[in-house]
Parts: structure tokens; C-alpha cells; sequence
């Protein structure tokens, strides 16, 4: 359980919107920090790199099928 100390304006914010929605403030406030919450989560992978991924691109389309073939003409390549 937590208690925290509001100011009466926003106080009588959450009293009214509670009431607007019909649900009790209790309620209200949950779902409000949940969303807050849910907002501040960390971006994943791809949405980390997404502005760079294939900005780069090799122009072969077959890279993640062909890849140990790619990868064993490319050593050969170098030994030879």
C-alpha cells in the first residue's frame, strides 16, 4: 500500500475525472501509473536500430540463407 500527499487541486482532478468514468479513484490512479509505466519501458532491439537498419545493404538478398556458403567462399578468397 502506498500513501501519497496531493495538492487540492489535483486531488479534486482525480475526484471528478473518477467520477466522469465511474470508476473510483483507487482504480483511476492504477490505471494512470500503469499507463505512465508502460510509457517509460525501454525500447527493444529493433526499435533501437531501426533507422539504421539496411542502410547499409549488400544488395544480396539471400545473406541469412546462404550464409555459411558466403562466409566459406570469403575465407577461401583470402587463402588463396
Amino acid at each position: 500500500m502506498i500513501t501519497l500527499r496531493l495538492d487540492q487541486q489535483l486531488e479534486q482532478q482525480i475526484n471528478n475525472t473518477a467520477k466522469n468514468l465511474g470508476v473510483t479513484k483507487s482504480e483511476l490512479i492504477r490505471k494512470s501509473i500503469g499507463e505512465y509505466l508502460s510509457k517509460l519501458e525501454q525500447p527493444n532491439a529493433w526499435e533501437l536500430g531501426e533507422d539504421i537498419f539496411g542502410k547499409y545493404s549488400s544488395g544480396l538478398g539471400n545473406l541469412s540463407s546462404d550464409r555459411k556458403e558466403l562466409i566459406q567462399s570469403k575465407i577461401r578468397a583470402k587463402r588463396t
